[in-house]
């Protein structure tokens, strides 16, 4: 359970640390920070759909101070980018910080449950900061007014908004180093309240279905926020005669959320496998979670350019039925 830290205690700790926490020590971005166990599983995690992206590294921070063991690590905090598969660009903060990122990581968009956030009873509290906070706040005057923290430059309202995160994320003991960015980050974290995890820019469920050579296999229906989403037919379509198409049997190339989708197996075709496709360009939910394929820093989107996502279905038959 997070323990809250009081304005009173933070202030306390004295100009003079706060004033040599400015030089930034880039531990965290260039791979360096150690930590006391490490708060996301090994393996890589299980892609339901919606972006793939390769990080860019740390763009817009200031510094903070981490205090850990009676002792007191500068690191920088901020904003990240990433590019995306297909094109587009994420902004995003850490939530992960005993971890280092991994330069030109490769991440993909993951549920909660399948990081940190899944048992972390605050999560919800890290949306609402990323909704209420840089950029997705972008004027930078009206941000300062609001929570009360004198002036304001894009790299203090990253920072602030990142150490507010960290909090949260990992129970750190953790302040921002410029004075108004440490306002903000006490008043995000004061007022923070719970928020629903977003839903994936794209997915299709089930992510797999089975049955008997035949019939229509299914249904796989697409969930997704974007206007559309273009359907692409197994990659043997042509050989194998599998088509993806409507419940009456119509072939289907474009689709909308709530679209459901059937792999139409031909009678008398070998036992085997296929899989479709599905691919739009949409703005990523703010809140949507993203994990490294290798061990690298888990993120959380703070702002998304429209963006390709893409998401698969399996379906798998057998003359017999499937197995």
């Amino acid at each position: 359970m997070f323990s809250a830290i009081s304005a009173s205690s933070v202030r306390s700790r004295g100009a003079a640390r706060l004033a040599a926490a400015v030089l930034v020590s880039g531990l965290v971005a260039m791979g360096s920070l150690a930590g006391a166990g490490a708060a996301t599983a090994d393996e890589a995690p299980q892609h339901q759909g919606g972006a793939a992206a390769t990080l860019d590294g740390l763009k817009t921070y200031d510094g903070a101070v981490l205090h850990t063991d009676g002792k007191d690590q500068q690191l920088p905090a901020g904003l990240f980018e990433m590019t995306v598969d297909g094109g587009g660009k994420l902004k995003t903060y850490c939530i992960d910080i005993h971890n280092p990122t991994q330069d030109q990581a490769k991440y993909l968009e993951t549920p909660w449950d399948q990081t940190s956030l899944g048992a972390n009873q605050n999560a919800g509290k890290i949306r609402w900061i990323l909704e209420h906070s840089y950029p997705q706040i972008d004027d930078l005057a009206a941000l300062a007014g609001t929570a009360g923290t004198g002036p304001l430059t894009e790299k203090t309202a990253a920072a602030g908004t990142q150490v507010a995160i960290w909090r949260y994320s990992d129970n750190a003991d953790v302040d921002a180093s410029d004075p108004q960015a440490e306002k903000l980050a006490d008043w995000l974290q004061q007022n923070a309240q719970d928020a629903a995890e977003p839903k994936a820019s794209l997915t299709l469920e089930p992510g797999a279905v089975s049955g008997k050579a035949g019939e229509k296999l299914g249904p796989v229906t697409v969930r997704t926020d974007a206007a559309s989403v273009t359907v692409t037919p197994p990659a043997d379509a042509a050989a194998s005669g599998v088509k993806v198409t409507d419940k009456d049997g119509k072939a289907v190339t474009t689709a909308v959320n709530g679209t459901e989708l059937y792999f139409d197996v031909p009678a008398g075709a070998s036992d085997g496998t296929a899989s479709l496709g599905v691919q739009a360009t949409t703005s990523v939910p703010v809140g949507r979670a993203f994990a490294g394929v290798t061990k690298s820093q888990t993120q959380i989107l703070a702002g998304s350019s429209d963006s390709t996502v893409a998401a698969t279905a399996t379906a798998n038959w057998a003359k017999q039925g499937a197995i």
